[in-house]
């Protein structure tokens, strides 16, 4: 009996602190909630197989204001909506921006190949538990890249690790075509400011059938400073505007990520990219919205 009721406490005691753990895990994404002022900063940092006549891309840097809206809070999922804030403060001009979902031990992945193709996998729940999965999203909610990782919560410090393929990123894509793929090797961190974006990335060239080739590693740094929620006043308003027609075209997605298959996507349908259909106001309503979205699924 003695036994039996160590046995017991130990599992009480283990299931307490696992409880507090994911609560701690909880507070750290929502963290990322709020108005701030971020500085983004790349640079190339090393050429494994550097050849005569190779250009690295130029040191790139700019600053942004973003409103990160809470979208969903719930136990096992967390969403958050990043709006863009351009303009003057007397004029601004509102721009929908990436998304990021944590789902709670999450097993099923869209994991990105190349070329607009995401591979769909499940993991089994012994390879995910206690971990927090992270789905980017783009600006039109189509995906982006996922990768699931434990928050660590030591020292003072919160943050969470992942490693995942990528599309490039917006400032490469329409510049460079000698690579096709970014491993991106993702660091978030809470911070007494705000959080930081720490990545340590690889370029690479992928080929089915054959092993990657690293083309150049980048070091990417994005600090996200908070600031007063007034200062995103304007975001936080467009987006009750707005709201009703974006949960239109996230619940079509889910539809699809539903299916638990593979992905491939068009990057344009005569001539015009998906998120400019989607950031039309003529593409409001629920019948057109999905059959937009379908017409880019191959």
């Amino acid at each position: 009996m003695k036994l039996l009721i160590y046995l017991f406490s130990i599992l009480m005691f283990c299931s307490t602190k696992g409880q507090l753990k994911k609560k701690k895990d909880i507070l750290s994404i929502k963290e990322m909630c709020g108005c701030f002022e971020i500085q983004f900063d790349f640079s190339e940092t090393f050429i494994p197989n550097f050849e005569e006549g190779y250009s690295p891309s130029k040191n790139y840097s700019t600053k942004a204001l973003e409103w990160a809206h809470l979208l969903v809070d719930d136990k096992n999922k967390i969403s958050i909506q990043h709006i863009l804030i351009t303009g003057s403060s007397n004029n601004p001009y509102i721009i929908k921006h990436w998304r990021q979902d944590w789902i709670y031990q999450n097993t099923e992945f869209y994991n990105y190949d190349h070329n607009n193709k995401w591979i769909f996998n499940k993991k089994p729940k012994k390879e995910v538990k206690g971990q927090w999965t992270q789905k980017v999203f783009q600006v039109d909610d189509s995906p982006r890249y996922e990768g699931s990782g434990s928050w660590v919560h030591v020292d003072g410090k919160s943050y969470w690790e992942s490693t995942a393929s990528a599309p490039l990123p917006r400032r490469e894509y329409s510049k460079r075509n000698d690579y096709n793929v970014t491993i991106r090797g993702n660091r978030h961190e809470i911070t007494k400011t705000g959080w930081v974006h720490d990545q340590n990335n690889k370029k690479v060239i992928r080929r089915p059938g054959e092993k990657d080739i690293i083309l150049a590693f980048e070091k990417g740094f994005n600090n996200y400073k908070k600031v007063e929620d007034e200062k995103c006043k304007a975001a936080a308003e467009w987006w009750k505007k707005h709201d009703n027609k974006w949960e239109i075209v996230r619940n079509k997605w889910e539809e699809v990520y539903s299916r638990n298959q593979n992905l491939s996507l068009k990057k344009s349908v005569d001539k015009t990219p998906l998120f400019a259909r989607l950031f039309s106001d003529e593409i409001n309503e629920s019948k057109k919205i999905n059959s937009v979205i379908e017409l880019y699924i191959e």
